[in-house]
């Protein structure tokens, strides 16, 4: 389960409340106040602490004063997409099957600077490109990039 934090400041001085004559009272009126307020919206309080906050003090100087704060949190609501990675998370996983030849996806082809190509198509040279695919699949390289006879024939042993 995930939170959200709210941190507010800690009441200074007591309220006046009917009944209540002391300072102490009056102060723990207050904080029951501010504590039932924060649970109506949703808010459980955690704690209160007390921290130092670095403040300027004239033109190049500075202070350290301590404040007293309150730190409440609430649950907060979860995103749809992290429950489905927490339900894909729980599902056993099933390896694909060796046996399976799966089918490959058909890949739209154009010849290079085709006017009627449809955009994001996969662009293939066109005929006196300097690179040819040969009948068995195998990419082969025109004379003029100097591929040896010894090359092409390791290519075709690979790809077989």
């Amino acid at each position: 389960m995930m939170f959200e934090y709210k941190v507010v400041p800690a009441p200074a001085k007591g309220t006046k409340a009917k009944g209540v004559k002391t300072p102490h009272g009056r102060f723990a009126v207050t904080i029951e106040q501010l504590l039932n307020e924060m649970g109506a919206g949703g808010w459980e309080f955690q704690r209160a602490e007390l921290l130092p906050s670095e403040e300027r003090a004239g033109l190049t100087g500075s202070a350290i004063h301590w404040r007293n704060v309150m730190v409440f949190r609430r649950p907060i609501e979860q995103d749809v997409a992290q429950q489905d990675i927490e339900a894909a998370a729980s599902e056993p996983y099933v390896a694909p099957s060796p046996f399976v030849d799966p089918q490959p996806e058909p890949v739209l082809t154009a010849t290079a600077g085709d006017p009627e190509a449809e955009p994001g198509a996969t662009q293939v040279p066109g005929p006196g490109a300097r690179d040819m695919v040969a009948e068995d699949g195998v990419e082969e390289l025109s004379p003029v990039s100097g591929m040896t006879e010894a090359l092409k024939a390791r290519a075709k042993q690979q790809h077989d």
